[in-house]
């Protein structure tokens, strides 16, 4: 990650941040439960199936980066980070960690935490000497802009722990916002979303009456197009964290979770 792309993704995320709490105001009960991705480790455990491991392997794409920050953190170097992490999601993708998932035991970050902290201890225990990355599993992960996050991270005393919980947190917000641009793309909207996304973020936000220029329209249409882009960011959201949790009545405690992990609350 260059300098440009980190300053931007700095602006970003402090954007998304102060407008967060506006954000979440008002979403109780938006959104329909899903299948969650506890259903689906449990599944993948039992009845390994190619859907379930489509969605295991989605699931270490999006945390690929929490899990390496907490890896680097820990002490380990940026070679022995990168080799770790693939070794780890490597070994969940063959479910020798799925086995023993308890849902009732907390959330799936926390189960994913456990994981890796036990993955970490049993790579100690045995040394460091044998290669790794040999799983028979393995996913595309991206060792370069991981490292070029993390040497963006701010020089602190900040745990292994917290820095995990705060990009866990920042992962699922760029999950909603990839998934929301793929809906406006979806149905030939993607002009419509990349005017609007300001408005989201709180970056550069123009006055609606230059947008309504553009599309030859009004400024109260501009602005009902805020609305509703803003309403489904938030659907979005408490959908994306559903299907971390166990039950719909977690979904509001993690969301809370959510803000403490990003300093908002």
């Amino acid at each position: 990650m260059d300098s440009r792309q980190t300053q931007t993704y700095r602006s970003w995320l402090k954007n998304v941040l102060d407008l967060l709490p506006m954000l979440l105001r008002g979403t109780a009960g938006a959104c329909h439960f899903q299948t969650t991705s506890w259903s689906l480790v449990i599944a993948a455990a039992q009845q390994p199936t190619e859907s379930a491991e489509t969605a295991l392997a989605k699931l270490c794409q999006l945390y690929w980066y929490p899990v390496y920050a907490f890896v680097r953190r820990r002490g380990n170097s940026q070679d022995d980070a990168r080799d770790l992490a693939q070794e780890f999601f490597s070994r969940l993708l063959e479910k020798n960690y799925l086995k023993d998932a308890d849902p009732a035991r907390g959330r799936f970050r926390s189960f994913l935490l456990g994981a890796v902290r036990n993955f970490l201890a049993n790579e100690w225990n045995k040394g460091q000497t044998q290669k790794r990355g040999g799983g028979a599993l393995t996913i595309a992960l991206d060792a370069e802009t991981a490292e070029g996050r993390y040497a963006s991270e701010p020089a602190s005393q900040e745990t292994p722990e917290s820095l995990y919980e705060r990009q866990w947190a920042l992962a699922l917000l760029d999950q909603v916002m990839t998934g929301l641009r793929k809906e406006y793309a979806r149905d030939g909207r993607l002009d419509h979303f990349e005017k609007l996304a300001p408005y989201l973020t709180g970056a550069d936000e123009p006055p609606y009456a230059e947008i309504a220029s553009q599309w030859k329209g009004s400024a109260g249409a501009v602005k009902v197009a805020v609305h509703r882009l803003r309403k489904r960011y938030r659907q979005l959201l408490r959908e994306t964290i559903a299907e971390t949790v166990l039950t719909p009545e977690d979904v509001d405690d993690e969301i809370r979770f959510l803000l403490s992990a990003l300093g908002t609350s």
